[in-house]
C-alpha cells in the first residue's frame, strides 16, 4: 500500500480529515494523492498531500490515468451522493476505471476503514508467508 488516492466533496472534507488523523498509524509512510480542494484542506489541517488539479479541473482525469498506469493502490473518495456536477462524466471514468483495473475503492468512512485494515492484514499474511 503505497499511492492512496483521498478525494472528498466538500460535505465531507471535514470527515476525511478526521479519518485521517484517527488513523495515521495505518497510513504511515503511504503516499496520499489528492485533487485540489481536497489537498488544501488536508493540508492546511497539518497532513502531507500530493497536489493534482481540482476535479472538475481535470484531477479525476489525472487519477484515472494513474489507475491505468497501475500507480495506484486504494482510492478513498467521500462522495455526496446528492451532489450532482457538471464533470460527473469523469466521476464515473474514475469509478469505473477501479472497478476495471481492480483498486479497491472506498466511498464512505466504514468502507475506507475496512479496505485499510484489509491491505494491512493482507500485506502482513504476504510478508510471513514469504519468510516460510
Amino acid at each position: 500500500m503505497k499511492n492512496i488516492v483521498i478525494i472528498a466533496h466538500d460535505v465531507k472534507k471535514a470527515e476525511m480529515v478526521q479519518f485521517l488523523n484517527e488513523h495515521k498509524e495505518w497510513i504511515y509512510g503511504v503516499n496520499l494523492i489528492a485533487t485540489g480542494r481536497t489537498a488544501e484542506h488536508v493540508e492546511s489541517n497539518d497532513i502531507s498531500v500530493e497536489h493534482l488539479s481540482p476535479g472538475k479541473s481535470g484531477g479525476y482525469i489525472e487519477i484515472t490515468d494513474r489507475i491505468k498506469r497501475k500507480e495506484i493502490d486504494i482510492v478513498i473518495f467521500l462522495r455526496d451522493p446528492f451532489l450532482k456536477v457538471g464533470h460527473h462524466e469523469d466521476i464515473q471514468n474514475l469509478l469505473e476505471a477501479c472497478n476495471h483495473y481492480n483498486i479497491p475503492l472506498a466511498t464512505n468512512y466504514a468502507s475506507a476503514q475496512l479496505i485499510i485494515l484489509g491491505q494491512i492484514k493482507k500485506e502482513d499474511y504476504d510478508r510471513r508467508k514469504s519468510m516460510d
